[in-house]
């Protein structure tokens, strides 16, 4: 049998089918910071406060881009401007012409494999609401993009 990933485009998807790719690291919930100069933008450990560290799942998707004005909804328009997706995300490894990772879920049929193998903000994450905005700049994480084919 088939997997749908691999037989389908991204824009040939269905709703469900696209948020089935979501590996659930947790690691697009993290808060960026832009340098005003370069415009660059670099990742912390700090997570929305929507996000539920221990399964790196919002705990209001439903609500998330009316509670969280941060937060933005991942569609096959911005995916390509999304930049800082790490390299392991779904969207952007099947938007480039890769596959998905032995490791992600719907590979292994088992959403704890993602934490399993160390691609996630489980492990270092902290909620925002602990952080003073002004502390953000000393919670930069140097490299999230953690390559996915080295796992």
């Amino acid at each position: 049998m088939n997997n749908f990933w691999e037989e389908k485009t991204l824009e040939e998807m269905s709703s469900d089918e696209w948020e089935s790719l979501c590996d659930g690291c947790g690691l697009c919930c993290l808060v960026k910071i832009e340098d005003e100069d370069s415009g660059e933008i670099f990742n912390t450990t700090v997570s929305c406060r929507q996000l539920d560290i221990e399964t790196c799942r919002c705990c209001d998707y439903k609500n998330r881009l009316i509670d969280v004005p941060m937060c933005l909804q991942l569609t096959i328009e911005n995916l390509p401007e999304l930049s800082w997706l790490p390299e392991s995300c779904a969207y952007k490894r099947l938007s480039n012409g890769q596959v998905l990772p032995d490791w992600h879920p719907l590979v292994t049929k088992d959403h704890k494999s993602v934490h399993e193998v160390g691609i996630s903000a489980k492990w270092f994450a902290q909620s925002e609401e602990y952080i003073h905005p002004d502390q953000l700049a000393d919670f930069v994480i140097e490299d999230i993009a953690l390559d996915s084919d080295e796992k």
